[in-house]
């Protein structure tokens, strides 16, 4: 079917051909002899006479991929060809591809996968835990507490101190003050320090303040304190701690002892102050409460008016705060040669 279609459309193509050029009595126009000429160049080498219906059928058929599918005529007609448009060589995928992972890695911002390791912190070989406490408070507590852990006999939970015969000064202040600077002279040489006050309203016994310093773990805990005698002649400095035999920690004699007597030592080197002793008793619940190197420092006796006038002043303390730290730094490296 599809060949009789290609033959009647080819029949009527030279039939109007030719009646047109009959009528104008000119040659065939120029598309025409193209469309002649194109059909012919698509036939085979031999030549053969188009009156011959079954030649012509064998011609269409060996040409029957010239004609669309459709059989339409206008698709059959030779149209002039537009020069081609140069395009460009498509690219090389695995090329392309490498440059685009090129070019998304320089837009990318510079992403670390795995975090930098931070600096360690820096060490100090001085870096061991003091903790001070600055004695007494501004009120009593003359509630009763067991002198030591287990022990039957008790005492008055914490006085209010003692106070300068010649400036007034409650004890309670000077300790702080000069708690305070020793704070600051240690954190100076770089300790650590835990300060058991710094205000003077506060209500902590002396077994509490011991349980602080045994909580914290600490490498020294020191006691400052001022004294006070009958006889106002008296004065100097002298440090404070448990006996050997002491029934509550005993075990840390030897560190309180070595301590005490360090602090003694150079607290008095500080400030020219006279040299008492160190005094060893088990009398003492905010000693005997500890699990921790302890001693008690008496810095100088408010019962001597002189005495009571230089602790008093701001200077003065500074230097106590010097001589103490100073006694810190000669146990600690006592106690790691």
């Amino acid at each position: 079917m599809k060949k009789w279609c290609y033959l009647l459309a080819f029949a009527m193509v030279i039939s109007l051909t030719a009646c047109t050029g009959a009528a104008k009595n000119e040659p065939l126009p120029e598309q025409s002899a193209s469309v002649s000429t194109e059909v012919s160049s698509q036939e085979p080498e031999t030549s053969v006479p188009q009156e011959s219906a079954e030649e012509s059928l064998l011609e269409l058929d060996s040409a029957e991929e010239s004609f669309p599918a459709d059989g339409s005529i206008e698709a059959a007609l030779p149209v002039e060809s537009e020069p081609e448009e140069e395009t460009e060589p498509l690219p090389d995928p695995e090329t392309e591809s490498q440059a685009e992972e090129e070019t998304e890695s320089d837009l990318e911002p510079n992403i670390e996968l795995e975090p930098k390791p931070q600096p360690e912190p820096e060490t100090n070989d001085k870096a061991v835990l003091v903790v001070i406490d600055a004695g007494h408070q501004a009120y009593g507590n003359s509630e009763k507490e067991p002198i030591g852990p287990g022990a039957s006999e008790s005492k008055a939970k914490v006085a209010s101190g003692t106070s300068g015969c010649s400036t007034g000064m409650p004890e309670y202040e000077l300790t702080l003050q000069v708690s305070l600077k020793l704070q600051e002279e240690l954190k100076g040489r770089g300790y650590q320090v835990l300060m058991v006050r710094t205000e003077n309203d506060v209500n902590l016994s002396n077994a509490e303040r011991a349980e602080i310093a045994n909580h914290a773990g600490a490498d020294v805990f020191l006691r400052i304190h001022a004294n006070g005698a009958e006889d106002s002649a008296r004065q100097g400095a002298m440090t404070i701690c448990q006996t050997k035999n002491n029934p509550y920690n005993s075990s840390i004699y030897p560190q309180s002892k070595l301590l005490s007597a360090c602090v003694l030592d150079d607290l008095v080197a500080a400030t020219g102050c006279e040299k008492e002793f160190v005094w060893e008793t088990d009398t003492m619940s905010g000693i005997n409460w500890c699990q921790v190197p302890v001693t008690i420092v008496e810095m100088g006796y408010m019962s001597n008016p002189e005495e009571d006038e230089r602790m008093a002043t701001a200077e003065y303390q500074r230097k106590i705060a010097e001589g103490i730290a100073n006694g810190v730094d000669a146990y600690i490296a006592s106690r790691t040669n």
